[in-house]
């Protein structure tokens, strides 16, 4: 089933479930008000919402309107915890090498993850604001979960079994303040503003064969003012699945229903070809575009967003249909 948060001038919002196609939806006020509601008792109440998408889909909801992507909060518009991991390691390898550093050889056996904010996410369409354009304002295409509960010391297995709900995320950085506080080893916070969520989040059933192994494989498409510039396979290149990301979460402590955990920005690498490296096609964040530049050219000539900027994040299945509906964000001061 795919689920959506609409505005109401609160800070959780209300709870819809969207049909399939992404165009009309039902409050699911009598089963659920808010995502995370739904969440802490989610064996009794998904089955309830489960039951609606059936009849939404059927055109058997007799209160049914047309879904608006644009009044959407983030599904779950503030959430208990925000993980965010760095699992495809060609972003990881990139970024290093344009830098000189090696890759420290247990980023290959353990995930990266670092700690967001997550009292204020972004909706879809919510502008993203940043005071000064001199931040090195990026955007980053990723895929995320949220989970249910989480025992500390659960096994990857364990972790898969308690994803509920897939997202898209744009977790934007401010890479200029990111350089400076990577130096104090204490982690990231100015760095990283409110992240942002698709219209909707979905079940993994409804990702079909394209959900195998902890990770889905299909294409994450993202659009820069209006240009395609990354088309990137999600799922071979993604080292540490999901259940990974939430065992390496959890070793230490327990996670309650209603984290969310990242994959990290979606990327590709390139081919070996005759000592010469060819580049992906795509990219899923600036970063990576400079990073190339610089490995090729000496110094990086593409710049961060500027005031007036677009992104589109988004993801189709293999019928063609957007799965979770797109992130469309314009940078505002």
């Amino acid at each position: 089933m795919k689920l959506a948060t609409y505005k109401d001038g609160s800070r959780d919002g209300q709870l819809v479930v969207v049909s399939r196609d992404l165009t009309t939806a039902h409050y699911a006020t009598g089963i659920a008000s808010r995502l995370q509601q739904a969440l802490d008792d989610w064996n009794f109440m998904a089955p309830q919402l489960q039951d609606l998408y059936d009849a939404l889909n059927a055109g058997r909801a007799r209160h049914a309107f047309p879904f608006e992507p644009e009044r959407c909060m983030a599904p779950l518009p503030r959430a208990y915890q925000w993980l965010d991991g760095s699992a495809y390691l060609n972003h990881v390898e990139l970024v290093r090498a344009a830098g000189r550093a090696d890759v420290p050889e247990r980023f290959y056996t353990e995930p990266l993850m670092y700690q967001g904010g997550s009292d204020d996410f972004l909706g879809p369409c919510d502008d993203i604001r940043v005071a000064d354009e001199a931040f090195g304002i990026d955007f980053e295409g990723e895929l995320a979960v949220v989970t249910g509960d989480v025992s500390m010391g659960a096994t990857p297995e364990q972790g898969l079994d308690a994803v509920r709900l897939l997202m898209l995320a744009n977790d934007v950085s401010l890479r200029e303040l990111i350089a400076a506080e990577v130096e104090t080893r204490l982690g990231l916070v100015q760095g990283k503003p409110s992240t942002a969520f698709s219209p909707v989040a979905v079940t993994p059933d409804e990702l079909g064969e394209a959900w195998q192994d902890g990770r889905v494989h299909l294409t994450l498409q993202v659009s820069w003012n209006g240009r395609k510039v990354g088309l990137c396979d999600a799922g071979p290149d993604m080292r540490f699945h999901f259940g990974q990301l939430i065992a390496h979460a959890a070793r230490t402590r327990r996670l309650r229903a209603g984290s969310i955990v990242g994959s990290g920005t979606v990327s590709n690498p390139g081919v070996e070809q005759d000592d010469r490296r060819e580049w992906p096609k795509g990219y899923g964040c600036i970063a990576e575009k400079r990073a190339m530049e610089t490995l090729q050219d000496g110094a990086p000539r593409t710049e961060y967003m500027k005031f007036g900027d677009t992104v589109r994040i988004e993801m189709k299945g293999r019928d063609g249909r957007s799965v979770f509906g797109a992130i469309d964000q314009k940078v505002a001061k």
